[in-house]
């Protein structure tokens, strides 16, 4: 016999990593196991097919698409060549002589505000900030779309949540008479459906009942208001918010959180904190461009105008071709085909005429109300315009979504 028809001899395979504990093995097998194989049929639900050079990309955030952008690049580079000495610590350390803190001051004046902090995320900056100016004292009331970022700032401060119906201010008012003073919190876009928070109300509701207000402007800061400054400025609201948060990894295409705090709150927040306490601070070279970032995106009115364009372009497409997105009027669009295989369809299908979305389910959604998320972005063309409508008008014929089961809601409730 050969050496190459030799078998292959392999050592006895052992153990590379000890026994699960029996309660953590019986949930991976019950919850997870079960639902992979059942449901999503042995595959990541959220991984496609890999995009080719003809796809249309509508599964990231980069609204106004400023990623590679010269200004940008040129700042983040000229840190990296002067290597210059710096020190990575937590940023509760940080002076006020640090590049962060000029990114900080200009950002909340950007805003509107009087100071903030930027962190690792926008995840980060909702549950750091939550878990600060609320305790276990605090009733919290949150819109059930609210963002998970939220709800787990509320766990960190073991204070106590009420949910109250989405875009909902008479609820919210019930709510607030029925538990008393307290914390409000909304997303002024939404990122799930791309829904517009009735932010004027919400915040008369707030002001009626004594309450704080929080308003994350992940899917807003950048893409609506004057020079991109919010939602909150564009409706004159800054003054009456209390803080407003936001993930800069949407408009800014960065890698990092914000949120503003008034200014006799800057050290009791600093001490209070704990993603910013104990976590280390960005890179110099992040935070130089995210300062040039600001700078391009305060200047990118014609991105914005053309954003919206894309935005009522699209959303009147699929409308008439029947596609239910009622429930939103923004950058993001949602297509809910319901049940997870239907999504995974839904997905397959569109990236066969290769249109790319990201796929939502639980935890981002709930049960049964999967959904395939396009977002819309100021550099999409025309003719790529054109190909997302053409993709649409033959997925429809195949997948018919005016028989999704949020179709079927609608035509009910508008019925009743």
């Amino acid at each position: 016999m050969s050496l190459v028809d030799t078998p292959v001899q392999t050592a006895p395979r052992t153990r590379v990593n000890p026994p699960l504990l029996p309660r953590l093995q019986r949930r991976y097998e019950q919850v997870f196991l079960d639902h992979w194989n059942r449901e999503w049929g042995g595959k990541c639900i959220l991984h496609g097919r890999e995009p080719g050079p003809n796809a249309v990309r509508l599964d990231g955030n980069d609204y106004l698409g400023v990623s590679g952008h010269p200004d940008i690049v040129r700042a983040q580079t000229e840190v990296l060549r002067r290597g210059q000495d710096s020190v990575i610590q937590s940023g509760a350390f940080l002076l006020d002589s640090n590049p962060v803190r000029d990114l900080e001051k200009s950002l909340a004046a950007w805003i509107g505000k009087e100071d903030g902090f930027v962190c690792q995320s926008g995840y980060a900056a909702n549950v750091g900030l939550i878990q600060a100016v609320a305790d276990d004292q605090t009733p919290v009331y949150l819109d059930t779309l609210a963002h998970t970022s939220l709800w787990e700032g509320v766990h960190a401060a073991r204070a106590t949540a009420h949910a109250f119906r989405h875009n909902d201010p008479g609820h919210l008012a019930r709510m607030i008479a029925r538990h008393g003073p307290g914390l409000v919190i909304v997303d002024s876009v939404y990122s799930t459906t791309g829904a517009l928070c009735p932010l004027a109300e919400m915040v008369e509701a707030a002001e009626r009942g004594g309450c704080m207000i929080l308003v994350d402007e992940s899917h807003s800061l950048g893409t609506h208001g004057p020079g991109g400054a919010g939602l909150c400025a564009e409706l004159g609201l800054v003054s009456r918010v209390h803080f407003i948060t936001a993930s800069l990894a949407k408009a800014f295409a960065g890698r990092a959180g914000f949120f503003t705090v008034p200014a006799e709150l800057r050290y009791f927040v600093l001490h209070h904190s704990f993603p910013n306490i104990f976590s280390s601070c960005l890179l110099p070279h992040e935070i130089a461009g995210l300062a040039a970032t600001l700078g391009v995106i305060r200047r990118s009115d014609d991105g914005r105008r053309r954003l919206h364009a894309h935005t009522r372009r699209l959303r009147a497409s699929l409308t008439a071709l029947g596609y239910p997105i009622h429930q939103g009027s923004e950058q993001i669009i949602a297509l809910e085909a319901g049940s997870e295989p239907d999504t995974m369809r839904l997905r397959d299908a569109l990236e066969a005429h290769e249109v790319y979305g990201a796929v939502f389910c639980a935890p981002a959604t709930s049960r049964n109300r999967a959904m395939v998320r396009l977002t819309l972005h100021a550099t999409l063309t025309e003719a790529e315009l054109s190909h997302v409508e053409a993709a649409a008008r033959a997925v429809a014929r195949e997948l018919r979504p005016w028989d999704w089961p949020i179709a079927r809601r609608a035509r009910a409730g508008a019925a009743a």
